[in-house]
């Protein structure tokens, strides 16, 4: 599934570089409009980033959450610095289908469980973003990808699984906002590692055969955020592309 991405600070359709507010650039002030346009192209599902709810928590945009939620009828998965029971409460209420979990899976990994075992783990994404060293760990960045863990995020994982998780999205933060290809291995090697986890690659796809490359590794879900707002390719010609590529056959 390709699953076009916003992210939204004041109402408006941003792109942050690397995750760094001081490097934003901001593309449409109508994420509603944005979001239809998707809908009508075909998109199956949104992800929505609440950077100013990541900012602080007071500030979430839960009205225009909601909006986007009922104007496109599409199921939505929201992340952005969702630090509490009462954060989730109010957007599932908001209609939200998936929310994205990120920091807290490496600060507080058991309120992160006890959110599993109540709302399910269709409710839950986690993301799990990494800086891979010149070990080749994947070291897992939390608040905001302004702070390194020493967790890899396979060891983070197996915690999870143990209470059903089923959803990753999984960020090399070095390629984020780039365009400079999606880390194709990267994804190949934890489908491999994890076949049961549904894997949603993020971070440098910058053209079709991005696409391609991914679908052919059986990466399940790509998100697409500053290829479709720069215009590198259409929603259209990404789905048109997806439908066709080759997945491998299993023997």
């Amino acid at each position: 599934m390709l699953i076009p991405a916003l992210d939204l600070i004041k109402g408006q359709v941003v792109r942050l570089l690397n995750g760094n507010f001081n490097q934003q650039t901001t593309y449409h002030s109508d994420p509603v409009a944005i979001a239809t346009e998707y809908r009508n192209a075909g998109a199956e599902y949104l992800h929505l980033v609440d950077l100013d709810g990541a900012r602080d928590p007071s500030q979430r945009q839960f009205k225009l959450i909601g909006h986007i939620t009922r104007s496109t009828g599409l199921p939505i998965q929201v992340g952005g610095g969702i630090r509490s029971t009462a954060d989730l409460e109010q957007l599932f209420a908001s209609g939200v289908q998936r929310v994205v979990i990120g920091s807290l899976a490496v600060t507080q990994p058991q309120l992160v469980r006890q959110w599993f075992n109540r709302f399910g783990p269709e409710a839950i994404v986690l993301a799990l973003d990494v800086n891979i060293n010149a070990s080749g760990e994947r070291l897992l960045a939390t608040h905001g990808w302004q702070q390194a863990s020493t967790t890899t995020l396979e060891s983070c994982l197996e915690s999870f699984l143990a209470v059903g998780c089923r959803h990753v999205l999984c960020t090399d933060i070095s390629r984020d906002g780039t365009l400079a290809g999606s880390h194709v291995e990267l994804y190949a090697d934890l489908k491999q590692q994890f076949p049961t986890v549904q894997w949603q690659a993020s971070g440098g796809v910058a053209s079709l055969n991005d696409l391609t490359a991914l679908k052919a590794v059986q990466c399940d879900s790509v998100i697409l955020g500053k290829a479709l707002l720069t215009n590198q390719f259409t929603l259209t010609e990404a789905l048109q592309c997806w439908t066709n590529a080759s997945s491998p056959v299993s023997m």
